[in-house]
């Protein structure tokens, strides 16, 4: 047996034969040509090509894993309609008369370099996908085959990096696991794991050697382990550990349709957040009780120019009408710091994490503010709609906030387009906030505790920092003792609430939290029916 360690992004185990994934030879040679009008032509066409098959995985994948984890394949199709990449190949193929394969390899590179160079997280993700959409043109051009490994049976993947579009071509009837030996937590790869729920590794210490093709292996997500011909005491362990986890995903579902509601009887909200209008099918399917957190920036970073109140106001509206009567929170803008949009030309900060984002922009330019705000109220008069601002600091701030929401029903009221008085609320993410918020609930109806960014905050921690990963600790004491004091405040100023960062998921503080007194616990949709298990398990201590 032989024991490889890595870092699971998607909790489960997976018992099944190793199958090695060894990309098609992506090796091109230099060639010099004398026909540039055909070579340039050659381009175009396997240029044509792959945006038919992106457009393909792009349908595959809205079927198989939604709007959000699809998204990535209109990226690509975009990136290679880009005319800087486009340009770069043909003005090599045209001044150095070489083959259109080196010409793209060597585009690839050096764009891919580019961004890998880049401080902005987001930019650096980019590196991967003008790597994959290099390799397809390659591919195509040297007429191989793109299609992802398929297999006869169940397999464990094991690959040296898996493209997003390699992850999505896997047929998931026949894959048990996919294990890697690069990759990163917050790629596009990942995500679509944790969508599809594979359990999946990354970083695995192992050498890609064919001869571990067919061997017996076991894939553990929570611990980030694989063991390689285990042995028959280990391989019994695990059977039991994949037996026992497949009865309590089946028992789960027999939480759907409950209360969630403690043992001494006091009801929880239990809302859902999402990144979409397309992850509402998930809210449902995982019976949650309303939407805590829809980050309307999806809009933005999904637009190549600011969103019209129009675009805004269907998307708010689909979502209120899809979700029948139930609560839907939709925090404002929340552009900034690690979400960057072009057209919105922010400077670059040394501090972004401290500078120029969220409510800060919308106060600082009103008019894609009230574009927002009468979209959404707009989309009140269709649903059970709550406004949430991000980042908020100061009480005035928040006066400031509702001076311009009633100039803005007043305009609406002018023009005769229904609206109604919804709930309003702000987010507790800064220091500050918390320490003002008995005074800032007297002025709105609940808050939202983010607490990704109330412990960076809180801890002088910057949380798009590897390197301060194990310092980077929510359950830190003054955390708890923050959030203790939020709550309390809140209620003793009128307001109800909730946690909607990813602590609210964290079930080994979730009695600590019911004890604290909180109303709602917002959290991804799969935590859904586990929290409510967990609640309904937990009694809440007198005081």
């Amino acid at each position: 047996m032989t024991h490889y360690q890595g870092r699971g992004v998607y909790n489960g185990v997976a018992i099944g034969k190793i199958q090695v994934y060894v990309k098609s030879d992506q090796m091109v040679k230099r060639e010099r040509i004398d026909d540039v009008q055909a070579e340039i032509t050659r381009y175009e066409e396997a240029t044509a090509k792959a945006i038919e098959q992106l457009q393909g995985l792009h349908a595959k994948a809205l079927k198989e894993v939604g709007e959000a984890s699809a998204a990535i394949f209109e990226v690509h199709q975009m990136m290679l309609e880009d005319l800087d990449y486009a340009d770069s190949v043909k003005n090599m193929i045209e001044s150095q008369n070489v083959n259109a394969e080196f010409a793209v390899a060597t585009t690839g590179d050096n764009f891919s370099d580019m961004f890998a160079s880049m401080d902005d997280a987001y930019m650096k993700e980019r590196a991967a996908d003008v790597k994959d959409i290099s390799e397809r043109l390659v591919s195509i051009l040297k007429g191989v085959d793109t299609s992802a490994a398929e297999s006869n049976e169940p397999v464990i993947l094991l690959a040296d990096d898996l493209a997003p579009s390699e992850t999505v071509q896997l047929d998931k009837s026949r894959i048990l696991s996919f294990v890697t030996v690069h990759g990163s937590v917050q790629s596009h790869t990942s995500i679509l794991a944790r969508t599809m729920n594979i359990p999946a590794l990354i970083g695995v210490n192992i050498e890609l050697d064919p001869s571990l093709d067919g061997k017996m292996a076991i894939v553990d997500g929570q611990t980030g382990e694989l063991f390689v011909e285990p042995d028959e005491e280990l391989l019994s362990k695990y059977q039991e550990k994949r037996r026992k986890e497949l009865e309590a995903r089946e028992l789960l579902q027999s939480q759907k349709g409950k209360d969630t509601v403690t043992l001494d009887g006091k009801k929880i909200k239990l809302y859902a957040n999402i990144g979409n209008v397309g992850d509402v099918a998930n809210v449902l399917q995982n019976d949650a009780a309303g939407i805590g957190l829809f980050r309307s920036e999806f809009l933005y970073l999904e637009s190549e120019d600011f969103p019209t109140e129009e675009e805004q106001f269907q998307a708010y509206k689909t979502v209120a009408e899809r979700m029948a009567g139930k609560k839907v929170i939709i925090r404002t803008l929340d552009i900034g710091a690690d979400k960057q949009v072009d057209y919105f030309n922010l400077p670059k900060e040394e501090n972004p994490a401290l500078g120029y984002r969220a409510i800060r922009i919308c106060l600082a330019q009103r008019d894609i503010f009230k574009t927002q705000l009468r979209a959404l109220l707009r989309a009140s008069a269709y649903g059970n709609i709550s406004i949430m601002f991000p980042m908020i600091i100061s009480v005035e701030e928040v006066i400031t906030i509702k001076e311009i929401v009633k100039e803005v029903k007043l305009e609406l009221k002018e023009q005769e387009i229904p609206y109604v008085d919804v709930e309003m609320g702000i987010m507790i993410e800064t220091p500050a906030a918390a320490m003002m918020s008995y005074e800032l609930a007297k002025e709105v109806d609940f808050f939202s505790i983010g607490t990704n960014d109330l412990t960076q905050y809180t801890l002088a921690i910057d949380r798009q920092n590897p390197k301060l990963d194990s310092m980077y600790n929510p359950h830190h004491e003054a955390v708890l003792r923050m959030i203790q004091m939020v709550v309390e405040n809140g209620h003793k100023g009128g307001a109800w609430v909730g946690i909607c960062g990813e602590l609210g998921a964290d079930m080994e503080l979730t009695e600590r939290f019911l004890n604290m007194g909180l109303d709602e616990l917002s959290v991804s949709p799969s935590f859904i029916l586990p929290l409510r298990k967990k609640i309904r398990e937990t009694e809440i201590k007198s005081k």
